[in-house]
């Protein structure tokens, strides 16, 4: 592999971490906030 192909993976590599991180708690946030409506729960009314 030379060094361009390698610099390439590398960055390709180090890019897919914060997107697959902060891909994560945005799945987790929408399919929480799908059980909730489909549950039926509302807001706590003060």
């Amino acid at each position: 592999m030379s060094a361009l192909e390698s610099f390439i993976w590398h960055t390709l590599g180090y890019a897919a971490m914060p997107v697959i991180f902060f891909g994560g708690f945005i799945g987790v946030f929408f399919v929480a906030c799908a059980i909730l409506k489909m549950t039926g729960n509302t807001p706590v009314e003060d």
